[in-house]
């Protein structure tokens, strides 16, 4: 008797996990997407924006929900196909084998197992008549937009789209679309396109309304601004705004918003609606490698100081720490004030106190300055400053010696990468030089540093892209034993030649090693992405340094070599691991190591 109630007790358990799973079961879809002639690029695209081909990664299970993704699916297509060029397709989608279109949301089936899209695409029109008037002077259309050329409802709009931008690149902020007719016709297969435009008046900027500000002035934002009231509407004027107004870090949101109706004066207003970042930032950093030990930074930031949105950086760090040399520091200010001069230039005051304890020299100093930075657009920016330094340096040229200067640095930056933090396209620029006159016994003369990088991609996802970058720096005038050390050039280490010991390349004096009047540090990297997130990195870097201003033939050279891995940690760019062997020059021997968040370079 009790075998036979533990029986059924297990039969009943089992009959109700049947019945549980049973719902599971049943909505299992297959489902499946035919497409003859088309290409697979826009059999892909097809695919891509298919809500019934993608149910069971998102989680559609249930008729109801089948059904209305089946559904879906036309409009989808038919928008896919436009843009591909198609203008007299036949989508059938089958439920079951039924139409999906022809089945009453009301009375759904119990149940569904099979979804099957057939694509017919019909012929690929191109253009018949291809016209948008009136243009503007200057207005560049589409290059594709033209008779005989393949026809397609994103090449439409973007002909419309230029044509309108075109009428606001001159002052008609309100250009708009009017009449439009667009026929497509088969045979022949051809999509005739005319697009009336409607300039409207053109328009002069008015008045700028500031919404949104609380701690930061409103005499402040407007300065910074710089918003060209009675000037000729231009788009560009417009986007300079919001930039300037965002470039000073106080926001956290910037709307440049212009009115829907314009003034009866042909003036146009506009409403700029910010959002203040909290004011404060403390950030933390730290990298490691197998000679210079741990450095550790911190960094304190106060956006918005005095209600001007002034910037103020604290900056304070400790190197060395494990490492082969004495523990140095630094302790440095610089604040920033926007608009000082203008909308584009702001002015700053800078500040430093540090202890150098470098591989071949230890540098104390105390320094000064004042500089003004203009920003001529998002990728170029110069700035130019006066300061005064006091240093004591113990190196291969003697101890306690004196460096007293005023120096005029300035530097130019010029950034056309695709991303700063982790770039797979463009390049970098960063031209610096100092002038220095000494005082006090000390010598004068100029410092040179040229910085340039350079990334392409060998695929279209960015999959894999080479590197590149050139260092050269010199140093003209002071003779070498007159020039403070930290102004002297060395090589090795991660900023330069990795697989070799940080600045152990320079030039021997005596007993010891100095930095040379002369640089060229070169690295190239071959980048590729092996998951989402990680990628893999093969690099190559050589360094020379030279006693005199310029390297020669008897310049000591070191190279090294080797493997690293990046993981993706998404807006803080990529965690470094670097692996490297010296393969050229005897100033190091053994596997170095470096850690570190972003790429080398």
């Amino acid at each position: 008797m009790f075998a036979r109630r533990r029986w059924a007790g297990l039969h009943r358990g089992l009959a109700g996990l049947c019945l549980a799973l049973a719902p599971q079961l049943a909505l299992a879809v297959e489902t499946s997407l035919t497409a003859p002639g088309l290409s697979e690029e826009v059999t892909d695209q097809l695919r891509g924006a298919s809500s019934a081909l993608a149910a069971e990664n998102r989680g559609l299970t249930t008729p109801q929900e089948l059904l209305a993704a089946a559904r879906s699916d036309y409009r989808s297509f038919l928008q896919v196909l436009y843009d591909a060029g198609y203008f007299s397709p036949v989508v059938t989608i089958k439920v079951d084998g039924r139409e999906a279109a022809d089945i009453d949301p009301l009375s759904v089936p119990a149940r569904v197992s099979r979804i099957d899209i057939t694509v017919k695409s019909g012929s690929l029109y191109r253009l018949g008549r291809a016209e948008v008037a009136p243009l503007a002077p200057g207005t560049e259309l589409p290059e594709g937009f033209a008779s005989g050329q393949p026809a397609s409802t994103g090449l439409v709009r973007a002909a419309a789209i230029a044509g309108v931008d075109g009428w606001r690149r001159v002052g008609h902020a309100k250009a708009e679309v009017g009449a439009q007719r667009i026929v497509a016709t088969e045979p022949p297969a051809v999509l005739d396109a005319e697009i009336t435009l409607l300039p409207g008046r053109e328009l002069r900027f008015g008045q700028m309304r500031v919404t949104g500000a609380r701690d930061v002035r409103e005499e402040a934002i407007r300065k910074i601004a710089g918003f060209p009231s009675g000037e000729v509407f231009s788009p560009e004027q417009v986007g300079r705004v919001g930039t300037r107004l965002r470039r000073t870090g106080a926001f956290t949101s910037v709307a440049v918003i212009e009115d829907e109706t314009p003034n009866p004066d042909d003036t146009l207003d506009f409403t700029v609606e910010v959002e203040e970042q909290l004011p404060r930032r403390i950030t933390f950093g730290g990298e490691i490698s197998s000679r210079e030990g741990l450095d550790l930074s911190a960094v304190w930031i106060h956006r918005n100081l005095f209600g001007n949105a002034e910037r103020l950086r604290l900056e304070a760090g400790i190197e060395n720490i494990g490492g082969d040399q004495d523990i140095g520091g630094t302790l440095s200010f610089r604040l920033d004030r926007p608009a000082t001069l203008g909308p584009d230039d702001n002015t700053f005051y800078m500040g430093a106190l540090e202890t150098l304890n470098e591989t071949h020299y230890t540098l104390r100093r105390a320094a000064l300055g004042f500089g003004v930075r203009r920003v001529f657009s998002d990728e170029l920016y110069a700035e130019i400053a006066l300061a005064a330094s006091v240093a004591r340096s113990d190196d291969a040229f003697g101890d306690d010696r004196e460096f007293n200067q005023l120096t005029l640095p300035f530097r130019a930056v010029l950034d056309k990468r695709d991303n700063a933090i982790n770039a797979t396209r463009g390049y970098f620029v960063d031209a610096r030089l100092a002038p220095f006159t000494g005082f006090s016994g000390s010598a004068s003369g100029l410092w040179t540093l040229l910085d340039g990088r350079g990334y392409l991609s060998l695929t279209g996802s960015s999959s894999i892209v080479l590197a590149g970058r050139l260092q050269i720096g010199s140093v003209l005038g002071a003779p070498q034993d007159e020039t403070s050390p930290d102004l002297l050039f060395f090589s090795g280490g991660a900023g330069t030649v990795r697989g070799q010991p940080y600045q152990s390349l320079g030039v021997p004096v005596g007993g010891g090693i100095a930095g040379g009047r002369s640089m060229i540090a070169a690295s190239a990297e071959i980048r590729g992405r092996v998951t989402e997130k990680i990628s893999l990195v093969g690099f190559y870097d050589y360094g020379v340094v030279g006693a005199d201003s310029f390297v020669d033939s008897d310049s000591p050279t070191q190279a090294g070599a080797g493997l690293g891995v990046r993981y993706d940690l998404g807006t803080f760019g990529p965690l470094r691991l670097d692996l490297a062997y010296p393969v050229e020059g005897d100033t190091g021997d053994g596997l170095q190591f470096y850690i570190g968040i972003g790429q080398a370079f």
